[in-house]
C-alpha cells in the first residue's frame, strides 16, 4: 500500500506527541491509536500503517538481546547494563539467554546493532579466510 506524504508527516508528529523525555510511553501510543480509529480522518489506515512501522523500529532499537554460552553472573549483567546505557541512553529492555553454540563470548544486538564477540564467531571468520 502506497502511503502519502501527509500520512507520513501525520504519523511521524504522532509518534513524536507519543514520546515522553525521549521514550516511548505505551499508554500514550495506545490512546494515540484508539483517538485516530475513532475519528477516522481521511487516510488514517495510511497514518496508522506508518505510525505503527515507526513505533516497531523503536521498540527495536530500545531492545538489548544478549546472548551467552554459560550463564552471566549479576556483576557482569550490571557492568553490561551500564556500557549499553552509556552508548545508548536510558530506557533500554534487556534480555539475557543462553546459546551453547557460542562456546564462549557473547553475543549483544540492539535494534540492528550487533557485537558478536563469540568465539564461534572468531571460527567462522577464520575459516571464511581460507
Amino acid at each position: 500500500m502506497k502511503i502519502s506524504k501527509n500520512a507520513r508527516r501525520d504519523a511521524k508528529s504522532l509518534f513524536t506527541c507519543c514520546k515522553v523525555n525521549g521514550i516511548l510511553d505505551e499508554a500514550k501510543v495506545r490512546q494515540a491509536v484508539t483517538s485516530v480509529i475513532a475519528q477516522k480522518p481521511r487516510g488514517y489506515v495510511g497514518v496508522l500503517s506508518h505510525f505503527q512501522r515507526l513505533v516497531k523500529l523503536e521498540v527495536a532499537k530500545r531492545t538489548a538481546r544478549v546472548e551467552s554460552a554459560v550463564a552471566i553472573t549479576p556483576a557482569i549483567q550490571a557492568n553490561i547494563e551500564r556500557s549499553l546505557t552509556q552508548k545508548y541512553g536510558p530506557g533500554l529492555n534487556t534480555t539475557y539467554s543462553q546459546n551453547a553454540a557460542l562456546i564462549g563470548g557473547l553475543k549483544i544486538q540492539v535494534g540492528s546493532d550487533v557485537y558478536d564477540g563469540s568465539i564461534q564467531a572468531r571460527l567462522n571468520a577464520l575459516d571464511e579466510s581460507f
